[in-house]
């Protein structure tokens, strides 16, 4: 990996955030992004505006039961698009409900104000924040006697346990084929199989049943990790799988293919680096794997989210400040700011808002990933 080739590129985001990126391609973004999307972002926008847009593009975190009074801050002054919980935030269903009812009052008073994306993962099996559906692991829901009825049920599980706490995004399902039995991804149940049609037939029948009920559902890791080894995990440390290109696109990313057709709302990127795509950077940080193949190749026009902005996969590409930036070059439009620490949203929005006004980011792409954001969540309102 060689995470730092286009320096001569980057002198004006080494000044704003003080590390390398990458190239910053004055389009970078805008790809893909849908003529709704063109209509409702505006064009331009005040410098003073910067860090409002910028925190419109991060997803918040806390430590703990109750919402922090810089995370509720934050929400009032309209600087988050959303907030993601985990088993930490929870202690019971009266205290979750007191928890969002504070998150919600604080989105209600910010200057203009929208409905916050309120999210966890809930892909079921040993992967639920929340108590309750869906029971079933993607890999029992692969071999139930009936699978299609089985990830049906899921779906529809995950999205009473969601709407029933008060919350509108799951980041489910993994869409991840898996190549070797107890790999990563297989080891803990998380993937429905190692035929991707299966894969993908089973991820859109949990996504459309979770979407029809109002709770937006998730594909990921794109392009996928099915061919992680047990201890590759992108969260420990940087990984890289040299999946011939050939093969991604046939196994790995057949999947994405029908949960587009069946209208996944949002598409998670994994941190893993694809040397068949781009050698040098993470999928996430990539825009040949999101412009080019999600975008462009795929056709998805709908929000773009990274996987944890902390993972240890990032080492080398900096502090908080730097990886935001990177993640918004390749047009992510959410940034997952989930370390629980309300300060890693701040240097997030901080380090979005100065590359825009300095320029290392085109003010037009970033109002269009901003409008496909808002777009959401008035859909989820």
């Amino acid at each position: 990996m060689a995470p730092f080739r286009h320096v001569a590129q980057l002198a004006s985001v080494l000044l704003v955030v003080g590390a390398a990126l990458g190239p910053v391609p004055a389009g970078s973004a805008t790809r893909g992004s849908g003529a709704d999307a063109e209509r409702t972002a505006p064009m331009t926008a005040r410098p003073q505006d910067s860090r409002e847009l910028a925190g419109r593009r991060i997803v918040l975190s806390y430590p703990g039961p109750t919402p922090p009074p810089e995370t509720l801050d934050a929400i009032r002054e309209g600087r988050a698009a959303g907030v993601i919980l985990f088993g930490e935030n929870v202690t019971s269903p009266e205290q979750l409900a007191e928890a969002i009812s504070r998150l919600k009052r604080a989105a209600a008073e910010a200057p203009h104000p929208r409905p916050l994306l309120l999210m966890t993962d809930q892909e079921g099996g040993r992967v639920r924040r929340l108590p309750g559906a869906p029971e079933l692991s993607a890999r029992r829901t692969g071999t139930a006697p009936d699978p299609v009825t089985a990830a049906v049920q899921s779906g529809t599980g995950a999205a009473g346990t969601l709407a029933g706490a008060g919350l509108n995004v799951n980041l489910a399902p993994v869409l991840d084929v898996y190549d070797t039995p107890d790999n990563f991804i297989d080891h803990f149940e998380r993937s429905y199989g190692q035929d991707p049609t299966r894969v993908g037939e089973l991820g859109s029948a949990f996504l459309a049943a979770q979407q029809s009920q109002g709770v937006a559902a998730t594909a990921k890791h794109f392009p996928g990790l099915g061919a992680a080894a047990r201890d590759e995990n992108t969260d420990a440390r940087p990984v890289t799988l040299p999946v011939p290109l050939d093969q991604l696109r046939t196994r790995a990313e057949a999947p994405y293919r029908a949960a587009i057709a069946a209208g996944v709302r949002l598409v998670m990127a994994s941190w893993a680096v694809y040397p068949a795509l781009d050698p040098d950077r993470p999928a996430g940080f990539s825009p040949t794997v999101i412009q080019g193949e999600l975008r462009d190749r795929l056709g998805f026009r709908g929000v773009t989210i990274t996987d944890a902005l902390e993972a240890d996969a990032l080492t080398p590409y900096g502090p908080t400040g730097p990886r935001a930036v990177a993640a918004a070059v390749a047009g992510m439009d959410l940034i997952l700011c989930s370390a629980r620490d309300p300060q890693q949203g701040e240097d997030a929005t901080t380090a979005l808002a100065a590359a825009l006004d300095s320029g290392a980011l085109d003010r037009e792409a970033f109002t269009r990933a901003v409008a496909r954001v808002d777009a959401l969540r008035a859909g989820l309102g």
